[in-house]
């Protein structure tokens, strides 16, 4: 009991440190997670609206539902399915599923051809956030705000609108921490102009 406190405690952590919406689904546990970043309220409705239709999408196909665990994330239009799914052809049809949502401008299919995950896995996955979500608020030069961080079985996703010394220092944060397999970065890059 103590340890499933303690897990849940840090998937709200997790959540309330990411200003982030969770919505974890029963089943094979297709989870949405929408980013309501405070620099970036703009984004904040249309993401979550494309993140509660690719829900309600991917649960009506129920044997894709039934087999594999996905995970939606969602910046400014663009899409991280991330988890894991039992074929590649579950893998591509989540896919075209999310594709087909009005408002999507891109999608990255990080879906593993696996078992789902623990929720050891997923809490420290959450853990694992968590700490790098901690060290990018602490780190000068570094909007974290601006910064979305995903961690899937150890491999760590960083999402947002950035420059590209922010995405060098947040990328540095993320591949230093305890925990982390791989990060992949699908940062859209900004310039700067001082006027």
């Amino acid at each position: 009991m103590k340890m499933l406190k303690r897990s849940l405690f840090v998937v709200v952590l997790a959540c309330c440190l990411q200003g982030c919406f969770g919505a974890f689904l029963a089943g094979a546990a297709i989870g949405s997670v929408v980013v309501y970043e405070s620099s970036n309220y703009k984004y904040a409705k249309s993401d979550n609206k494309i993140s509660s239709e690719a829900v309600k999408k991917l649960k009506a196909d129920p044997d894709l539902y039934k087999k594999s665990r996905i995970v939606i994330s969602v910046y400014d239009g663009i899409v991280l399915l991330a988890g894991q799914t039992p074929s590649p052809e579950y893998r591509q049809r989540a896919q075209q599923i999310v594709e087909g949502i009005p408002g999507v401008k891109r999608v990255y299919n990080e879906i593993t051809i696996n078992g789902p995950i623990s929720s050891m896995t997923q809490s420290s996955d959450a853990w694992i956030t968590t700490k790098i979500k901690s060290q990018m608020m602490a780190a000068k030069g570094i909007d974290s705000d601006d910064i979305k961080v995903v961690t899937e079985n150890g491999v760590v996703y960083l999402m947002g609108k950035v420059t590209r010394q922010q995405a060098a220092k947040a990328t540095a944060i993320a591949r230093k921490s305890s925990g982390v397999q791989k990060v992949v970065t699908l940062f859209e890059y900004i310039t700067v102009t001082s006027t």
